[in-house]
């Protein structure tokens, strides 16, 4: 109907936004199972994030804690051991500092009668400068050191949060609670950019929808208006075929939804009779009428549309005489536009042809093959003769034959 309505071309660009609306039907349903599935979980991923962003963990935060609470929790012991250390180096009742620095006092006075002498005495006013050093440091360390219980108890409760929520989840430390808690506000933003993505999805499967239907509708009003013509130029050739009585119907619906092929539905409806009940072709057609039915619609189909080589294998079920006369005609006008290429058994049809192969099989090294060659002219009208009258041709069907392929 496409073809003879010479609508090719739209019913491609059709197919095309067709193919487009079913890809974007089939992606807004993905994305709608999505949204679904992430609802589904996202109160239960919510109450997660919520938990560890009340917690507000910074990096590395737990273990930084941990020491500082075992420094704490030993602070007095710490700052004794401090105390003594400081005293020793700089404040006891001989302090190392004081007594490296009387040694130093002493070789001072006979540096200069032995050449390593100064040397020596550089290294250890270094080792005194060092001392006084490590001294001042230890003192000031000591002094930022205090025992602080509040403090204690604060980091004890933080920690113990922190532990419960790295057991909660499977993980050891405060990173991978962090890239757990980006993990779930990575899910709860899905949640809102599906919404986004199915709103946007919606419109483009609503325009594509749109947009098909309009074409088909175009489609369909194309094909409506070729009804009539091909129902008259098919019943025409069926009377030329053969077959006077019977008359074809197209019958064309909406199909209640959009297809590959549009928004139709058609049945080709037949009576071979003249008894005014048409029926589906497939139901009441016989073997003979469907061939003679398909050659007709072919050879209009032929004329929009490009099939540079036609089949028709035993199309002469079913037919003799003029009838079989009439479909050789047919297939000759085809024959003059396109490769016709026919396998038949009644000589009108075979000798209207253009050419004439031959089909036989040999046996070689026990093998059975195939072959296929091309008939002279004279071997042509023998060929048809023995169709007219059997394996040895009379001369009456010799004439008859080269009658048939000379015209």
């Amino acid at each position: 109907m496409d073809a003879i309505a010479s609508q090719s071309e739209l019913v491609n660009t059709y197919q095309q936004v067709f193919k487009k609306w079913q890809t974007s039907k089939k992606e807004l349903e993905t994305l709608s199972g999505q949204r679904k599935q992430f609802e589904k979980e996202f109160d239960y991923n919510q109450f997660q994030y919520n938990e560890l962003d009340e917690a507000d963990f910074k990096e590395n935060e737990l273990e930084e804690l941990d020491k500082e609470l075992k420094l704490l929790s030993n602070s007095e012991g710490i700052k004794t051991v401090l105390s003594k250390v400081q005293n020793d180096l700089a404040e006891g009742e001989n302090p190392l500092v004081s007594q490296l620095k009387g040694l130093i006092n002493q070789l001072q006075t006979y540096s200069s009668y032995h050449p390593d002498l100064p040397s020596l005495l550089q290294r250890l006013q270094s080792l005194q400068i060092e001392l006084q050093d490590i001294s001042d440091e230890v003192d000031h360390m000591n002094d930022r050191i205090h025992y602080d219980p509040s403090k204690i108890e604060e980091i004890d409760s933080r920690l113990s949060a922190g532990y419960k929520l790295l057991k909660k989840h499977g993980v050891k430390v405060t990173n991978e609670l962090l890239e757990i808690k980006r993990q779930l506000e990575r899910k709860l933003h899905a949640v809102l950019n599906v919404g986004e993505q199915i709103e946007l999805k919606e419109k483009e499967t609503d325009r594509l929808f749109a947009e098909a239907e309009q074409r088909a509708a175009k489609i369909s009003e194309g094909r409506k208006k070729q009804i009539r013509p091909l129902e008259e130029e098919v019943n025409k050739l069926l009377a030329q075929v053969g077959m006077p009585n019977a008359k074809l119907k197209v019958e064309l619906r909406n199909n209640e939804g959009l297809n590959f092929y549009g928004s139709d539905k058609i049945e080709f409806l037949f009576d071979a009779n003249k008894s005014g009940q048409f029926q589906p072709i497939r139901k009441v057609a016989s073997g003979g009428e469907l061939n003679r039915l398909m050659l007709c619609i072919k050879s209009l189909v032929a004329q929009s549309v490009d099939l540079p080589t036609m089949m028709f294998d035993e199309i002469d079920t079913g037919i003799s005489g003029e009838a079989a006369r009439q479909v050789g005609i047919i297939m000759k006008g085809l024959a003059s536009k396109r490769q016709i290429i026919c396998i038949t058994h009644q000589p009108q049809i075979a000798g209207k042809a253009d050419a004439h192969f031959f089909v036989y099989k040999d046996v070689v090294d026990d093998l059975v093959k195939t072959n296929l060659r091309q008939l002279t002219k004279e071997e042509r009208i023998t060929a048809i003769a023995k169709m007219l009258s059997g394996e040895k041709p009379t001369i009456a069907a010799m004439e008859n034959a080269r009658e048939m392929v000379m015209n």
